[in-house]
Parts: structure tokens; C-alpha cells; sequence
């Protein structure tokens, strides 16, 4: 066999690797890990603490159970503070995560690295500058979302949504949807959409943020968390809280705005109710 066949040959084998690795790999990988049985300790964390998982329907769990098991697989958990992490922390941050793509592809979280957990609020130096003054303050937080796939979260705030289910509040939701909002490139309150999709969002979204404001300000009752005006990317995370855990209170306030959500995460979170375990 000649110098330049071995060479094209090797050339060629080079080339299919490269391609494969690129467009196939992931789904290969992901396909074959997908083909291990699901832990039957990890569907009792579940049940324990994700209780939305226990309204679902048959296919919905199903479906919940692939992304919990392909999110484990493929990203990183962190102990922050001297936090212990186990698998009751892990499938119950990626059991509520994941609840955000049970119609949506779990590409949608390929850009998230990331988890780190604290176990209670932590604090964070925060520095702003005007231009001519730079001032620095500490902050307490909860939870954070970074554009380079970076979660951070606070246990303790976690535990919120498993023992209040109906609340206003939800962490985890809360950063996983900045982290879809990202997916453009910035976090905006407005997440990927395209041609009339992306124009009725922005007018119907507008709307209700001007609203939202008008209340404020007006000392009258919001319909939406606070925290929701305080800028767009905000209010895109805070009305996903309330999608999830109130949906029948944000229908009543804000029939549009609950269309719109039900037409980006293409599901009704009513539909749960009418599935009992």
C-alpha cells in the first residue's frame, strides 16, 4: 500500500471521526444512556420532592425521568460552603429543571455546565460604577443563573418548592429559566422565538410588563411577584415560577400572557390537576 493511499486513507478515517464526534456523538451518548433502566431510588426522590411529578401523566413522567437521568449524566454538581450533595439534591434540581422541557428538547439545557449549591442564602460582592464612582456592596442571594452555563443555587431556598408546591417561589425554576432566556445570547425576558411567535410575544409581553409597572407605582396589588418588574429578564423567570405553581391565578390576571407561556413551553400546567397517582 502506497504512502498517499494511507495517508487519503487515514485523511478519510479522520474526516468520519470529526463528523461523527460533532453531529453525532451527543445524541449517540445520549441515546445509549438512555437505555439504562431508571433508578427506582431516584423515582422516589421524585415522588418525595418534585410534586408536580406526582400529577403527571404517564407519558409526562416518562418523559421527566429521561431528562432527570440524561441532566445527571452530563452536568456537573458542585458542594459550595461545606454543602453535602447526594442524589436527593441532584434528582430533585434536575427533577424540577427538567420540568421546564417536558415538550421542549433537552438541547435547550446543552449550554448549562454547571451546578453549584449552597446550603442556604449566600453572599456575593456586588460592584457598581457610574462611570466616574465605582461602588461596591454585598448582596444575599438565593440563586443565580450565569450566561456561560453556571447555576448557582441555595439548598435551603430549594427546599421551598418541595414543602410550598402552590407558592409564588421556586428557585430552581426561577434560574433555569434565565438560563432558556440565554439561548439567543442575553438574557432579555424575550427567549428564542421567530416571525409572528416573536411579534406576539414581545407585544403581548410589553403589555403586561407596562401594566405590571402601572400597579406598582400606583400602590395597587400586583398580579406578579415584584421582584418580576424590576427588569425584563426578571419577569420572564418570576412569570415562569407563576406559570408552573399558580397557573390558574396568572390565566385570571393575565389570560394572554398565560397563552403565550402555554404556547413557549407547549404544555397547559392545568392538565397536571386531572392526573392522580
Amino acid at each position: 500500500m502506497s504512502p498517499a493511499l494511507i495517508f487519503s486513507l487515514a485523511a478519510a478515517l479522520l474526516v468520519s471521526a470529526s463528523v461523527f464526534y460533532l453531529f453525532f456523538y451527543r445524541n449517540w451518548r445520549r441515546q445509549r444512556e438512555l437505555q439504562q433502566p431508571f433508578p427506582e431510588p431516584w423515582r422516589r426522590h421524585l415522588k418525595d420532592n418534585v410534586p408536580i411529578y406526582n400529577r403527571l401523566s404517564t407519558s409526562h413522567k416518562s418523559r421527566l425521568e429521561n431528562l432527570v437521568q440524561l441532566f445527571i449524566a452530563e452536568k456537573e454538581f458542585y458542594e459550595c460552603a461545606g454543602f453535602h450533595i447526594d442524589d436527593r439534591v441532584r434528582v430533585t434540581i434536575a427533577g424540577h429543571a427538567c420540568l421546564l422541557l417536558l415538550e421542549r428538547a433537552f438541547s435547550n439545557y446543552d449550554d448549562v455546565k454547571s451546578i453549584l449549591v449552597y446550603p442556604d442564602i449566600y453572599r456575593v460582592q456586588d460592584t457598581d460604577s457610574d462611570g466616574l464612582v465605582v461602588s461596591t456592596s454585598e448582596e444575599t442571594r438565593a440563586g443565580e443563573a450565569w450566561s456561560h452555563g453556571r447555576v448557582i443555587l441555595a439548598w435551603s431556598q430549594c427546599e421551598q418548592a418541595i414543602v410550598n408546591p402552590h407558592g409564588p417561589h421556586n428557585v430552581i425554576l426561577h434560574e433555569f429559566a434565565h438560563q432558556l432566556d440565554y439561548l439567543d445570547g442575553s438574557a432579555d425576558g424575550a427567549p428564542p422565538l421567530s416571525g409572528q411567535d416573536a411579534k406576539h410575544w414581545q407585544e403581548t409581553m410589553t403589555k403586561a410588563w407596562d401594566h405590571l409597572q402601572h400597579r406598582l407605582e400606583h400602590h395597587h396589588k400586583p398580579w406578579l411577584d415584584p421582584y418580576g418588574a424590576t427588569e425584563p429578564a426578571e419577569f420572564f423567570a418570576v412569570l415562569t415560577e407563576t406559570f408552573f405553581q399558580q397557573p390558574e391565578h396568572l390565566l385570571e390576571a393575565q389570560p394572554e400572557v398565560y397563552k403565550a407561556m402555554c404556547g413557549y413551553y407547549r404544555l397547559d400546567p392545568r392538565d397536571f390537576s386531572t392526573h392522580k397517582t
